[in-house]
């Protein structure tokens, strides 16, 4: 590798970095951001102000929506890879082009769900319990409020306050579908398949969670048992090591007594002949 393209890499290195540091030194002020947007939109779906309220309203989630768009034009800026970065990001260009699809930079508080997280530990399992429940939650309320604007003023709507559209997104998002409350208009059917899509994807975590864990149990059964038994063949061996130390040392002391009885005691020595005289 030459000088140039180490250079290269050295650029593309500290080009990543900086977007990781951005990253992570605007993910609170964005989170602050997402709340201070579910705030104002909640306001003017809940409350219908008029006046200088729904103009302040208005102003606020104005206000959140270009830190959005410049957070999203700065991280495509400092991307290594701008067009790969682009791809991999579609749906945030979508999220602040489309205002039907408004609500889901909602999901933006996830951030502050990083802070409950720590007391999970490491446990993978405990991660996405965590994170599914809280973007469940963040889901039906920001879609609850998105049904409830666009249907409220149909003539032939069933959805016509925060209840209706709260049981309608519970009953869609668990894929029950009564149908006692349906969406009339396009945009609805809309939010309602993205709900629906959601909705899919939240059976499938829990699903998936839930074989995780009996999984994790059977194993952790599995471990204990396994550690019994090697306990008791271990315990077993030590017991027939003993044994046979014990026979060992009653042989050798058998064989001790054989050769002491086979040894004569009194051996008195040969008298030397004398030699006859003449």
């Amino acid at each position: 590798m030459n000088s140039r393209e180490l250079g290269d890499v050295r650029i593309d290195m500290d080009q990543e970095d900086r977007l990781r540091r951005f990253e992570e030194q605007t993910k609170w002020p964005m989170a602050a951001t997402a709340i201070i947007f579910l705030v104002a939109y909640s306001v003017q779906v809940l409350g219908q102000p008029r006046g200088n309220c729904s103009t302040a309203t208005h102003f606020v989630m104005a206000a959140a929506w270009a830190v959005f768009i410049l957070d999203y034009i700065a991280r495509l800026c400092l991307a290594r890879n701008r067009r790969r970065w682009f791809v991999r990001n579609l749906l945030d260009l979508v999220i602040i082009t489309l205002p039907l699809f408004r609500p889901l930079r909602l999901f933006r508080l996830l951030f502050l769900i990083g802070v409950i997280d720590k007391a999970f530990g490491q446990a993978i399992r405990g991660r996405v319990v965590l994170y599914t429940a809280s973007a469940t939650t963040l889901l039906i309320y920001a879609c609850s409020l998105a049904i409830l604007q666009v249907e409220r003023p149909q003539p032939d709507a069933t959805i016509r306050n925060f209840g209706d559209a709260l049981w309608w997104a519970l009953e869609t998002v668990t894929t029950v579908g009564y149908g006692d409350e349906a969406p009339r208009t396009d945009l609805g059917k809309l939010i309602a398949a993205t709900l629906m899509i959601g909705g899919i994807g939240v059976v499938g975590l829990i699903t998936a969670s839930l074989a995780s864990w009996i999984v994790q149990r059977v194993a952790d059964e599995d471990t204990a048992t396994r550690g019994i038994t090697e306990a008791h063949v271990n315990a077993l061996r030590s017991d027939l090591e003993r044994q046979v130390d014990s026979l060992c040392a009653e042989i050798q002391a058998l064989t001790d007594a054989v050769r002491e009885q086979r040894t004569p005691r009194d051996a008195s020595p040969t008298p030397a002949k004398t030699p006859p005289t003449d």
